[in-house]
């Protein structure tokens, strides 16, 4: 800086313009980080040259109103002088005037691209007025044009990790909030600042799902798992994101790359569920119709209960090959086979089954209490709630038959008695009661295993 004086001094007393400058008493760096405006070339006429140092000296000496003065004078000698506009900007960050600094720093830039006190102002001003976006690009560039910037490079590096994290603290509330517009404005903006984090792809992914825009949040999810092939987070989202594009087998296949990856009991559960949905999706139309049926037929039910019981029915012990005369051409028949040797539907003496034959609330009562006796046998302390039930009905009296069944049914929860307290032993059964009473087996034998 005194160097700089001394060629004032000497331009000073041999110009026509006499210049003023600071005393030599005054602070020569106020503001050691501001970058002096450098004449480029032959640019401006030496008077505009002379009033451009003349003006740095003021700046740094803190008279503000001296160094806006003498930028200005270098204006008014050399209209184009940019140098006196990063100049004006620097006095314009030294009053904390952002805008009108940002505004002379744009002015430089403009006229020079590549003019690095310029831009690294400009990156100040953009900074301190919330831009970031804009403010980095300017503060590259700069670094871009003077690679020797070493601690400039650094500064980018260090504001483009904070901005990348706070944008992904900010996207994750707005997320929480529900303000998912807002999330994957900033999700995006992050994934701008580090194209190569997995983990930005697969947050972004989750935003679309919730949003409903299924088909971006399979690219985003598979964008991460591309970048980052043992995401196990990511492989779950993929397997949500089919799962709600009623894509089960896709699912399926992306629940079990995950559990290769590492062991989720939730998600073993999820995926049987899944398996359970395909099998059932691919049976019978006769099958499929059971849910919405008004009555039911014994070829339906014994379907219904040899699917869902199938794990049961294995672990039973199976009783010896029954004659059936009348099931050739029905579409049940691996089920009921099942059924009739674990002895929970019964063959009719003259061995027929009769498949298209209605079943009647003592029928399934009948076929539930068969079994619950299966359950019992595997662990009894669980019957100890349905055995010997002794419910009272009021038209089932203890001596009836079917008595004990309809009591054990209602006992474990399997079926209900009717708001008058009757049982109603011949009343139809309907596809949705008879559902009902198989889920409530199905969960009592899960128990069982347990």
């Amino acid at each position: 800086m005194p160097a700089l004086a001394g060629v004032l001094m000497l331009a000073t007393a041999c110009g026509p313009t006499k210049l003023e400058l600071p005393p030599a008493a005054a602070p020569s760096s106020k503001y050691p980080d501001y970058i002096f405006p450098a004449i480029i070339g032959n640019l401006g006429t030496p008077g505009a040259q002379e009033r451009l140092k003349a003006g740095w000296l003021w700046l740094q000496a803190g008279d503000l109103k001296a160094a806006e003065r003498n930028f200005e004078t270098a204006l008014e000698l050399s209209r184009d002088f940019y140098p006196a506009e990063a100049g004006l900007g620097y006095v314009g960050l030294a009053r904390k005037d952002l805008d009108d600094a940002a505004t002379h720093f744009d002015r430089a830039v403009v006229a020079n691209p590549r003019y690095v006190p310029a831009l690294v102002g400009r990156g100040e001003a953009l900074l301190g007025l919330g831009d970031r976006d804009m403010a980095l690009k300017s503060l590259e560039a700069a670094v871009v044009a003077d690679p020797s910037l070493g601690a400039l490079r650094t500064r980018v590096e260090v504001l483009r990790v904070r901005g990348l994290q706070d944008d992904v603290a900010d996207a994750r509330k707005a997320m929480d909030a529900g303000r998912f517009d807002e999330a994957r404005r900033l999700y995006d903006r992050a994934i701008g600042a580090s194209p190569e984090s997995p983990f930005l792809y697969r947050e972004v992914a989750e935003v679309a799902r919730r949003q409903g825009d299924l088909d971006t949040a399979l690219r985003q999810a598979q964008k991460a798992l591309e970048l980052e092939p043992a995401d196990v987070r990511a492989q779950i989202l993929i397997g949500d994101i089919y799962d709600a594009q009623k894509e089960a087998l896709k699912a399926v296949a992306a629940y079990e790359a995950a559990l290769a990856l590492e062991p989720n009991e939730a998600l073993e559960r999820k995926v049987e569920t899944l398996r359970e949905g395909l099998a059932l999706a691919a049976m019978p139309t006769e099958f499929q119709a059971i849910e919405s049926s008004s009555m039911l037929s014994r070829e339906q039910l014994a379907a219904l209960v040899g699917v869902r019981l199938d794990g049961l029915f294995k672990r039973a012990p199976r009783r010896n090959a029954v004659v059936i005369t009348d099931t050739r051409g029905s579409w049940a028949v691996p089920w009921i086979m099942s059924v009739t040797r674990a002895g929970v539907m019964e063959v009719y003496p003259n061995h027929t089954f009769q498949p298209a034959a209605v079943v009647r609330r003592g029928d399934l009562a009948e076929a539930a209490s068969r079994v619950l006796s299966l359950i019992a046998a595997e662990k009894p302390a669980l019957a100890s709630s349905w055995r010997n039930a002794k419910r009272q009905f009021v038209d089932v009296p203890p001596a009836h038959l079917s008595y004990a069944a309809a009591s054990a049914a209602v006992e474990a929860g399997v079926m209900e008695p009717l708001s008058d307290g009757s049982f109603q032993l011949s009343r139809l059964v309907t596809g949705a009661e008879a559902m009902a009473a198989v889920k409530k087996l199905e969960d009592l034998a899960g128990g069982a295993r347990r």
